[in-house]
């Protein structure tokens, strides 16, 4: 017997079915689902999985584009009580089969252009566009009516992005996400009468679990879009079809930078969030230059948390504009030396946690689980600052600081610096081995089309004069473009390997 008392992802959606039954849900393309087809089609679907042969408890992947049929096949794994393996879909050989592979995933729910590139032996599933596919079985599965998940069983395996090392599987429980779904309805102001864009890979944490499944939640009309197109972004906006937005900085910048950012009517864009990494603070005083009406959110956090940990909202904003906010609701934090003894405000430390929200570790590294939460608290890997008033400042990843001639440079001062410079549209700083210096300081430039001739030496010139003389770069490289993973975060280790011989 289902225990009353639980709490469970599907559940959210059943019970705004159950609420709001004809009020539309999604809408991706030309389909529409109301709350009450949509908790159909995952009722569905969760049959469909459990008759392919699969029991509670096993895993699925999913290798596929964003759809509305990739939102139902997640939360019909939720609901038949399988564990969801959500997969980049830009990673291919090696890469792709670590984790299919690693996960034990006995399915992949795929979209059938990429399912080619799937390890051979694996059982693919299309999601949509085949007579065989998750998507068209609908019209003719019964909806499933077995043993559901309890609150504490797995819902899915968040894998990290793989940055700074191999990707880990965070374990999720039901209890975690549903707990991370109060926090972000709480701290991000998600309302029934919203109209959320849904951009951003829906195999990323972020846009899933801070954005889509709260809003579910709350019951509202939600937009999913294959990709973070700005001319369509702008189009709905303009149309009146969207007035919420999550982007990553990246997205946010190429927005600002559209021909046509200057000149559309964008009024009923109410709520802009923006997170995944760090926002340069130049970047966010151009944007609320350009939208003063504009409420900003900084969204901070990690996978492993579900992801949201803190929140900047919009009325804390002045005079703070690099912080990432205070805790959200089910969240507890500080700022720890390297003994793990919390440190006093203003002094720099690692971020870490204790929550509900938090996984129950990485899936088959027992090792790395115990060593992520030594001490009782979940160790973030961020290194940061908490000031007087519990707000939050991170300085940088701890492994991306860098020690130049023994001092300590944290890369996202000085990436500000340059971003004060009309000539820079991207940067990413990293310390490269230096005979002298150990880790010579070294900024990676995207040259901007406002000074597209910008020289190296007019770049350390200009970071020489904000900051101080040890903290400037000893080289500028420029390249075409910068290397990111699908949620926007740039990718500093592979920056480090390209350029560790030149």
């Amino acid at each position: 017997m289902a225990d009353v008392r639980s709490s469970t992802v599907d559940g959210v959606l059943r019970r705004s079915a159950r609420r709001t039954p004809d009020r539309t849900a999604v809408r991706y393309g030309d389909r529409a689902w109301t709350y009450a087809e949509l908790d159909d089609a995952v009722s569905r679907a969760a049959r469909v999985l459990r008759e392919s042969g699969l029991a509670p408890g096993d895993r699925v992947g999913a290798y596929a584009h964003n759809s509305d049929a990739y939102l139902i096949g997640f939360l019909a794994c939720a609901r038949a009580g399988l564990v969801h393996v959500p997969v980049n879909q830009n990673l291919t050989g090696d890469d792709l089969a670590y984790i299919v592979r690693q996960s034990g995933s006995g399915l992949v729910l795929a979209d059938p252009g990429l399912a080619p590139r799937l390890p051979d032996g694996v059982r693919v599933l299309p999601l949509r566009d085949t007579a065989d596919s998750l998507l068209t079985r609908l019209a003719t599965a019964p909806p499933y009516d077995g043993a559901g998940p309890a609150t504490h069983d797995l819902a899915q395996l968040l894998y990290t992005s793989g940055t700074t090392a191999l990707p880990r599987g965070a374990m999720m429980t039901h209890s975690a996400l549903v707990h991370e779904y109060v926090s972000a309805v709480h701290a991000l102001d998600l309302k029934e009468g919203d109209r959320p864009l849904h951009s951003l890979p829906l195999y990323h944490s972020a846009q899933m679990h801070v954005f889509l499944l709260p809003y579910l939640a709350v019951g509202a009309e939600n937009t999913i879009l294959d990709a973070p197109d700005a001319t369509r972004i702008l189009d709905l906006v303009a149309a009146g079809r969207a007035d919420s937005l999550f982007a990553p900085p990246t997205v946010w910048i190429g927005l600002s930078q559209h021909p046509e950012f200057a000149t559309r009517d964008l009024g009923a864009l109410r709520k802009a969030y923006y997170g995944a990494s760090i926002m340069p603070v130049p970047v966010l005083e151009r944007l609320r230059a350009r939208l003063p009406g504009l409420a900003f959110y900084n969204c901070f956090g990690q996978s492993e948390i579900g992801p949201l940990a803190t929140v900047l909202g919009p009325d804390e904003h002045e005079g703070r504009m690099d912080s990432c906010g205070r805790p959200v609701l089910f969240v507890e934090a500080k700022v720890v030396d390297d003994s793990g003894k919390e440190v006093p405000d203003g002094t720099q430390g690692e971020v870490v946690y204790r929550s509900p929200q938090l996984c129950e570790g990485y899936w088959d590294k027992p090792e790395e689980t115990a060593e992520a939460f030594r001490g009782g608290w979940f160790h973030s890997g961020d290194l940061a600052v908490r000031d007087a008033e519990g707000y939050f400042t991170v300085v940088d990843r701890v492994k991306d600081v860098i020690n130049s001639g023994g001092v300590l440079v944290a890369s996202r001062q000085v990436e500000d610096a340059l971003y004060t410079h009309p000539g820079v549209a991207e940067a990413a700083v990293i310390g490269l081995p230096d005979p002298r210096w150990i880790e010579a300081v070294t900024a990676v430039v995207v040259r901007g089309a406002a000074a597209p001739d910008v020289t190296e030496a007019d770049l350390v010139a200009h970071a020489r004069a904000r900051l101080a003389a040890f903290k400037a770069p000893k080289r500028i490289l420029f390249v075409d473009e910068l290397p990111r993973n699908a949620s926007g975060k740039i990718l500093k280790r592979e920056l480090r390997d390209r350029f560790a011989n030149t």
